[in-house]
């Protein structure tokens, strides 16, 4: 199984209502062939849907760690939220990558062509957790609260403008209001730091 059918049979398992038109609307939009990042994290062709997976993979086996340290979050950590938090987050980066092509020296000096990603923001600028809520709701998903909160807030406190008291309160009150917001950016973080860097032995 390739990761775009991993990826389509994990969303199905969650058995919502119109999850079909969200895999679809993604299709249409190249998400399955985009990167997850123009330098860092995954930056090749499909390395969005193989970052959403990590994603998921991490939030799964963070689930299972919290419950054994707290047996009363189980019910408040659905499999199922989870599946759809952790595999839609990063859906607002579905189109905003185009490849380009660049030159640079190589090691004897020589000028050579290579391929980069630069990042096109004007499509539907509406900001990086708010567009994959908006994304998702446009598609005819039905998210819950919690859902909602946990990929509006992914990116934890890298999101939050330095200047905006009620944005901060927020971002707390969602931390507050339930586990599944800090797992998935915690998923989220690890996966992008962790597994998916590359790390070498010194």
């Amino acid at each position: 199984m390739n990761n775009k059918e991993r990826f389509i049979e994990l969303l199905r398992a969650t058995g919502r209502e119109n999850i079909d038109y969200v895999i679809e609307d993604l299709d249409a939009l190249g998400f399955f062939e985009a990167p997850a990042s123009v330098r860092n994290h995954f930056n090749h062709p499909g390395g969005l849907v193989e970052h959403s997976l990590s994603v998921y993979d991490a939030a799964m086996a963070i689930r299972e760690a919290m419950i054994k340290l707290k047996p009363s979050v189980e019910s408040q950590l659905k499999p199922e939220s989870i599946a759809i938090a952790a595999l839609l987050h990063d859906v607002c980066k579905a189109d905003i990558y185009n490849k380009v092509q660049r030159a640079r020296r190589n090691e004897i000096g020589v000028y050579e062509k290579y391929d980069e990603y630069q990042v096109e923001y004007s499509r539907f600028p509406a900001g990086h957790g708010e567009k994959s809520v908006f994304m998702l709701l446009r598609s005819g998903l039905d998210l819950e609260d919690d859902e909602l909160l946990a990929i509006r807030w992914h990116m934890g406190p890298w999101d939050l403008s330095q200047n905006s008291i009620d944005q901060e309160r927020n971002y707390r009150s969602a931390q507050k209001f339930s586990p599944l917001v800090p797992l998935i950016h915690m998923a989220d973080s690890a996966s992008a730091s962790i597994l998916e860097a590359d790390v070498t032995s010194a």
